[in-house]
């Protein structure tokens, strides 16, 4: 069940029709006619002969079992709206769950799907939900889409009520810089609803359907960058009041009162966060100027996005611990013990504490306390002279980086035994992580999980992103400082170009790559199995298996790499 809430496509929704402005972009501008949206009312020039041509053209009987490509079998159906259905299906050649949206060839809409679809698959930004393949075949149109079943619905989230002040926060910060992106390279989304939206495990927020979902349902409008920021604003409402900021129901969400208009989310509900609720305000009145303060509209996603940034940073809320119950006096503390009394006979008087005899007071007494004194006194400094002798050799040997003697003059020799692993975090210093809460796969003991990277058209080395310039892969934690002389990683797909380095024993929690000082192993194009071992054991705390290049994805000019299990020796 929450398999099918976080994965199934959103296209279904027909809640949620009210005032967004407009309510999609020009992604359907293929040759096919889209129904049109713009100042809150559905356009009512969408004729009879629309509607006709969009039920005529009814998807195949489909169902459960059938195969797509000799690979995509399809497993549930999820939708099944104006003519086209989406699936819930297996990629049989990946071995890995997918999403589909199937049209026939005739369908109206089955061009500016497909347009809409291989467009969004060229930006490649991890923050949404990747289309994987759009084709055209045996009278079909079909769309392949990543499945989350990890993923949350922002829906399923706003049921159980509003968000916290630092997860609004990330909320609006992250959709808006991804829509900014999008716009940039032409792209909008057109339709951004609560179910549009899923949080992964790791507090991450993806938008599934750019263009993809205007364009299956025919949707368009003048003012595309207008129709997203007012989308994400009404996010922000709905995160920050549980409220949907219109007068009708939509989303499983409670409209506004009618007859009062839009209200300020600090007044729907007490204790909203004041700077979170102007700013959506100022996105969803983006026409003009807020009735509160004066302060420019957001416009655009870009506008919005540097809004946010602009705001003071709004920390997480802190663990919340239980005080201890107080202490309770027992009757057993210190002179409150009485001896009961046998067969109803009074308690015992204690007897008195014999007094202690005086200390030692002759010449000889005196003089034997001071010789007691004056050995102590010397075992101690001959202690403490031998304790620090000890931890300055120690320090020595962990300043040295590539010490590893013994004080004889002999080679340590490594054990060979597996070290134990801490903790796994994922090598992103300058982007978003493409799967933070799958870091952990890599060091769990079955080769049969796996992290794995997102997917790149053309270009091996991260699609050629500046903020993939440092490539990306696991850190490993040991949990302190010790020698390592070997790494074995087994790859997920072999062909990638991968090194290993280490962070000095001085640096704490690294995460750029400049933090990674010891080159262990050159950059090598690996196999099924990557074996480093080292001529000399070497101290360290932190170990980087870093990806440069990544290996074909199985299909013409895609990439994708990932690792699927890391041991290091000692």
């Amino acid at each position: 069940m929450a398999e099918r809430s976080t994965a199934a496509v959103d296209v279904a929704d027909t809640s949620g029709e009210e005032p967004l402005t407009a309510k999609a972009g020009k992604a359907t501008d293929d040759g096919a006619k889209a129904e049109k949206v713009s100042g809150g009312e559905q356009d009512a020039a969408r004729t009879d002969e629309q509607r006709a041509q969009a039920t005529e053209a009814q998807p195949p009987e489909l169902h459960s079992g059938h195969k797509l490509a000799r690979r995509y079998r399809l497993e549930e159906c999820v939708t099944r709206l104006d003519g086209f259905s989406s699936w819930r299906a297996v990629d049989e050649k990946l071995r890995r769950a997918v999403g589909v949206h199937i049209l026939p060839a005739d369908h109206p809409r089955g061009r500016p799907v497909l347009s809409a679809a291989r467009s969004s698959a060229l930006l490649g930004d991890p923050r949404f939900v990747q289309v994987l393949d759009a084709v055209e075949e045996n009278d079909l149109v079909y769309v392949v889409h990543e499945w989350l079943p990890d993923a949350t619905e922002l829906t399923t989230v706003l049921a159980n009520g509003p968000l916290e002040p630092h997860d609004a926060y990330q909320l609006v910060s992250q959709v808006s810089q991804a829509m900014a992106a999008a716009h940039r390279e032409g792209l909008s989304h057109l339709r951004i609803t609560p179910g549009s939206v899923l949080r992964t495990e790791s507090g991450q927020y993806r938008i599934r359907g750019l263009a993809v979902m205007a364009a299956l349902r025919g949707i368009t409008c003048e003012h595309p960058q207008r129709t997203d920021t007012e989308a994400i604003g009404a996010l922000l409402y709905a995160a920050l009041t549980q409220r949907w900021p219109y007068e009708n129901d939509a989303h499983g969400l409670t409209g506004l009162p009618k007859g009062v208009g839009l209200i300020a989310p600090d007044q729907v509900r007490a204790g909203v966060h004041r700077g979170l609720s102007e700013l959506a305000m100022r996105a969803l009145i983006n026409d003009g100027a807020t009735a509160s303060r004066q302060e420019q509209p957001c416009t655009t996603p870009e506008e919005l996005a540097k809004a946010v940034a602009a705001m003071p940073r709004i920390r997480p809320p802190e663990t919340a611990f239980s005080t201890p119950p107080p202490y309770q006096r027992t009757g057993y503390q210190q002179g409150s013990y009485r001896q009961s009394a046998h067969n109803g006979q009074a308690a015992r008087q204690t007897q008195p504490v014999p007094t202690p005899p005086p200390p030692l007071q002759s010449r000889t007494g005196r003089a034997l306390k001071w010789s007691v004194s004056a050995l102590l006194i010397a075992a101690l400094g001959l202690g403490s002279w031998q304790l620090a002798d000890t931890l300055l050799k120690r320090e020595n040997d962990q300043d040295d980086p590539g010490n590893s003697q013994t004080g004889g003059g002999q080679a340590k020799k490594p054990s060979g035994k597996p070290l134990s692993i801490t903790g796994t975090t994922e090598f992103s210093p300058l982007a978003e992580p493409f799967s933070a809460a799958q870091a952990r796969n890599a060091t769990d003991g079955d080769p049969s999980t796996a992290w794995v990277t997102g997917r790149f058209k053309g270009w091996a080395n991260f699609g050629n992103l500046p903020a993939r310039a440092n490539g990306s892969g696991i850190i490993v934690d040991l949990g302190r400082a010790k020698d390592i002389s070997g790494i074995q990683v087994s790859m997920y797909r072999p062909g990638q170009t991968v090194e290993v380095r280490a962070a000095a024993p001085s640096v704490a929690n690294p995460t750029k790559l400049d933090d990674f000082s010891r080159l262990l192993s050159k950059p090598e194009k690996a196999g099924d199995r990557l074996d480093v071992k080292l001529d000399q054991p070497v101290r360290c705390r932190y170990v980087l298996i870093r990806v440069t290049e990544l290996p074909s994805d199985g299909e013409s000019d895609w990439f994708r790499g990932g690792l699927s299990e890391i041991k290091i020796t000692g």
